[in-house]
């Protein structure tokens, strides 16, 4: 098998594309998370705590000098990826619970067994008469 081949029969798995699919929305998802933290929760808790923008909150460790930019520790940016962080696992969160309840109401659902194919029909019949000509 050649090496395309072999590359092909892996990417084509059903597990695979689900995967890259998941990458996918997963970043997408993520950066409406952040957009939704910097942008709309963000401001209101600033204000709230008295107008403070959290991604400019920031320690310089040492002055820009020339053409030297400043050394600067952004713990503002910090806070705001822990709640990007809390807010994307929340909702991963919520989501693996809603799959897992809907898997158990799935497994609990009683299974109809399937119809006697023609074969059992007449197999089933042909035993009937061979026991009522026995009587």
């Amino acid at each position: 098998m050649s090496f395309i081949s072999e590359f092909k029969a892996f990417a084509v798995k059903g597990n695979m594309v689900d995967m890259a699919v998941g990458i996918i929305i997963g970043a997408a998802f993520g950066k409406i998370v952040s957009s939704l933290v910097a942008d709309v929760i963000m401001p209101p808790l600033g204000v709230l705590i008295g107008g403070v923008d959290f991604s400019d909150l920031a320690i310089v460790l040492k002055q820009a000098v020339g053409d030297a930019p400043a050394v600067v520790l952004a713990y503002g940016k910090f806070i705001q990826s822990i709640i990007d962080f809390i807010i994307i696992a929340f909702a991963i969160f919520m989501a693996i619970k809603l799959i897992n309840r809907m898997r158990r109401e799935e497994a609990a659902a009683p299974e109809t067994p399937p119809a006697p194919t023609k074969e059992e029909t007449l197999l089933t019949e042909i035993r009937d008469l061979l026991k009522q000509q026995r009587l």
